[in-house]
């Protein structure tokens, strides 16, 4: 996430506003954003509203992980229209935000 914030002033160049979501209860993330000083906006979907609606939450009752978030991104435009979607089933493994600057300004173009 840290990338993320490094790479602030060029999401906000282009009109973009990064949000994370996560499954901890809004406690729990409040301190690990203070410990990690992650700079952007991050929300709690604690009661797991948000996150299966978006596929980004493991539904498989048989699977150790289930209704464990995954690692997604999304760009969603202005107008509430999902532009990009990439939901990653390791939950380890990150986007850099060059990757998901690019898909911005191709949703952009």
């Amino acid at each position: 996430m840290a990338g993320f914030d490094a790479a602030l002033p060029q999401f906000e160049a282009a009109g973009a506003q990064v949000v994370g979501v996560s499954g901890d209860a809004w406690q729990a993330l409040a301190a690990w954003k203070k410990e990690n000083n992650i700079k952007h906006l991050q929300l709690s979907d604690f009661r797991r509203q948000m996150l299966p609606a978006y596929g980004a939450l493991v539904t498989d009752e048989s699977s150790p992980i289930f209704r464990y978030p995954k690692r997604a991104y999304f760009i969603i435009g202005r107008d509430g229209t999902v532009k990009y979607v990439k939901v990653l089933e390791n939950p380890t493994m990150l986007l850099e935000p060059s990757e998901v600057l690019a898909a911005l300004k191709a949703s952009a173009a």
